[in-house]
């Protein structure tokens, strides 16, 4: 885990609303060598006035802890905001016209970059052939990563430069492994550098302090990955916890020689459902077949044992029921090696696990492991008509992302974006947890809140973080924000009550129409990371 160097300052913030289970009507709180020192009220602010370095007025702002997004992909999310977006193209003949403006406006880059098409919400629901591709690049070489990032279309030029030859159609598993690692090969150090900074600025403008980095040999690089933690560690800004997706022994040596705090992360064992590699127990219903497996249990049941040995972490990818399945029986088989007691104490991770059953919930809580989930995906493919109805029908498309059954089974959630697959926007993805397009899915915005800071700290193995009592890290996020509201304490059904009887600390009103709250700070560790120009 990589932290700024400089020292923090002594701040006593007063005249607010503070979100702290130790006082749920504090209004001030004091932070002195990087850790929370006080909450309480305004009345006894007064006592450590003279004793700060800074005081903050609030005036009437909420202040929280920081979020963590579970899972980023922080190269790719910088280059994604700093080049081709094409996640808001209306339409095939929208994105090619935008791919055209692109190259016209970037003569220099070796490889031209883009991410975030969707045809299947495109009339027609075709991708770009290789040929239009080739016609509005001028024939230069291009890379663009569906929305999922897990199938891309290239022009020819590109495909020249690997051995793959002249491949048609969006290209998968391992010839789009081929094809990303020769275009993110051809980034020079300033411009990941730069991508990198775009990122981690994002994420602190958000009220993100913590992001972890989902790394890879098939998704970035050795450089890319330990380039990130040097930049993490330099300056100011959000935290990066490192995660190194490499198998078994091979992949535990790796992790520990390039900082990461598990061989874990996107260490895939399918794909994804929008490019139809997910793996499942049933074919898809737009396709004849149940997709692609990379790991079988064998495998699983060998990174596992591997990694608790070594007292790392171990994760996997795992989208489709087949493959959550493999993993499931894989941990199962290194329990009984190893013993219960030590696979559940290593809080080993499942990436996305969208795909569950009650059985292989169950099996989640039995085994200890942390679901790390993103509600964005509902709310961007879920419903009657979205992308998950089309591949897989709408009866078990309604059975995804059951939220609220992890959390009554007692597994652990940890929420994040899979940023560029849907942007960071930690307030979003509470508002989409709580409003689940299934409503028997939906939590409480306490519980996803909860999710989104508290969750992600503990899925890093940190039971004292994520939270402003006394002797927490003072990671904390200041809002403008509407109406708190105080929740009921159910967390089965996402419910907005106004009830100060429940003593729960308020929270922004995440209810339909409602404005999202804007981030006016961000602290990390007791340092400033963010402040809103005007503010």
């Amino acid at each position: 885990m990589s932290e700024p160097t400089a020292q923090p300052k002594t701040v006593l913030l007063r005249r607010g609303e503070v979100h702290s289970p130790a006082d749920p009507f504090a209004t001030a709180m004091v932070v002195e060598r990087g850790q929370v020192a006080w909450v309480g009220s305004e009345g006894a602010a007064d006592a450590f006035s003279d004793g700060v370095d800074e005081v903050v007025d609030l005036d009437g702002a909420l202040v929280t802890p920081a979020f963590t997004d579970a899972h980023v992909h922080t190269t790719a999310t910088g280059l994604a905001l700093t080049g081709l977006d094409l996640s808001d193209a209306s339409s095939l003949e929208a994105a090619l016209a935008r791919v055209r403006e692109f190259a016209a406006a970037r003569p220099d880059d070796r490889v031209l970059l883009g991410h975030g098409w969707d045809a299947a919400r495109w009339p027609g629901a075709r991708p770009p052939t290789r040929a239009e591709l080739d016609e509005v690049t001028g024939g230069r070489p291009l890379y663009l990563s569906r929305i999922d990032v897990h199938s891309a279309v290239v022009t020819t030029a590109l495909l020249d430069m690997t051995s793959l030859g002249r491949v048609e159609g969006p290209l998968t598993a391992d010839a789009h492994h081929a094809v990303r690692a020769t275009a993110l090969g051809a980034i020079t150090p300033a411009q990941r550098t730069d991508a990198q900074r775009a990122a981690l600025a994002r994420a602190a403008s958000l009220g993100i302090g913590t992001v972890h980095e989902c790394a890879g040999p098939d998704i970035s690089s050795e450089d890319d990955f330990t380039g990130l933690l040097r930049l993490a560690a330099e300056g100011p800004g959000p935290r990066v916890v490192g995660y190194w997706a490499e198998q078994a022994e091979e992949g535990v040596a790796k992790a520990r020689e390039l900082g990461a705090i598990g061989a874990a992360g996107d260490l895939f064992v399918d794909g994804a459902l929008g490019s139809h590699t997910a793996c499942l127990h049933q074919p898809y219903a737009d396709a004849g077949h149940t997709g692609t497996a990379y790991l079988d249990a064998a495998a699983v049941a060998a990174h596992v044992t591997a990694c608790t040995e070594a007292g790392l972490q171990a994760g996997f990818h795992a989208i489709g029921d087949a493959a959550v399945t493999t993993v499931v029986e894989g941990v199962r088989a290194a329990a009984e090696k190893l013993g219960l007691v030590r696979i559940r104490a290593a809080r080993h991770r499942v990436e996305h696990a969208e795909m569950l059953t009650p059985d292989t919930v169950t099996a989640f809580a039995d085994l200890g492991l942390t679901a790390s989930v993103q509600p964005a995906f509902d709310a961007l493919w879920g419903g009657e008509d979205g992308m998950y109805a089309q591949r897989l029908g709408v009866e078990r498309a309604r059975t995804l992302n059951p939220f609220a059954a992890l959390l009554r089974a007692g597994v652990p959630l940890a929420f994040g974006s899979d940023s560029p697959v849907t942007p960071l926007d930690p307030w979003g993805t509470v508002r989409a947890a709580a409003l689940h397009r299934t409503p028997e899915h939906r939590v409480s915005v306490r519980a996803a809140f909860t999710a989104h800071t508290r969750g992600g700290w503990r899925a890093v193995g940190r039971d004292d973080a994520g939270i402003l009592v006394p002797g927490a890290p003072a990671d904390y996020a200041v809002w403008r924000t509407g109406e708190l509201v105080v929740q009921a304490p159910d967390d089965r059904v996402a419910r907005w009550s106004t009830d100060p009887r429940s003593g729960t600390p308020g929270l922004p009103d995440l209810a339909p129409g409602r404005d999202l709250p804007v981030c006016l700070r961000t602290v990390v560790g007791g340092r400033t990371v963010f402040v809103r120009p005007g503010e």
